[in-house]
């Protein structure tokens, strides 16, 4: 059912996997301007939250335009589905825009560590192979990697997420749109309880 003939009474506490400033976090807003975006840790949990009742919705990343499929989505999105708990009522394309976040006063020249998710990272080759000397460091997520920099206080810590990342977690952007190919997108469909 298309999102615009699916209703939920006043704002919807929408799942997405990941840290606020995630792309889900972002897509939860793209779905419904008026969302409230529900962190949580795995891909799992979104179907989990939703059924449960702790969410009203929930967005799942089910493919990306470089990446491919989002496999480990995917998993939960069919399991969902096949429980037959859950309805897909929505969909939303999020374009994945990349930046270099840091701490504020840090500079470019002076971060030496980056750190982000490896699919993140893995897109953002031809900016991290120019600067051989940065120490690149795998994270859980991206916007994880955000607030951890943030958390940890080390001007020389950045981190590679979104835009609406730096602005949650009080970063600066030093470098936009780092990542290889300009046009990339991640499909988010959005689920919620059967008939409801």
């Amino acid at each position: 059912m298309p999102a615009d003939r699916f209703s939920l009474p006043g704002a919807p506490r929408v799942a997405f996997q990941g840290e606020r400033g995630a792309f889900g976090d972002e897509a939860a807003r793209r779905w419904r301007a008026d969302a409230v975006p529900l962190p949580v840790p795995t891909f799992d949990a979104v179907p989990a939250h939703v059924v449960a009742g702790a969410a009203d919705a929930g967005v799942l990343p089910v493919e990306n335009r470089i990446a491919g499929p989002v496999a480990e989505a995917r998993g939960a999105l069919d399991a969902a589905l096949a429980a037959g708990a859950l309805a897909v009522v929505g969909e939303v394309r999020v374009p994945v825009a990349l930046c270099l976040l840091a701490l504020p006063g840090a500079s470019p020249a002076g971060v030496r560590v980056v750190r982000s998710h490896p699919v993140a990272l893995a897109q953002c080759g031809a900016f991290l192979r120019a600067r051989p000397a940065l120490v690149v460091e795998p994270w859980w997520d991206t916007a994880g990697a955000a607030r951890d920099v943030a958390a940890g206080g080390d001007p020389a810590v950045g981190a590679i997420a979104s835009a609406l990342a730096a602005g949650r977690w009080g970063l600066t952007v030093l470098a936009r749109g780092v990542q290889d190919v300009a046009d990339n997108w991640t499909r988010f469909v959005v689920v919620a309880r059967s008939g409801g």
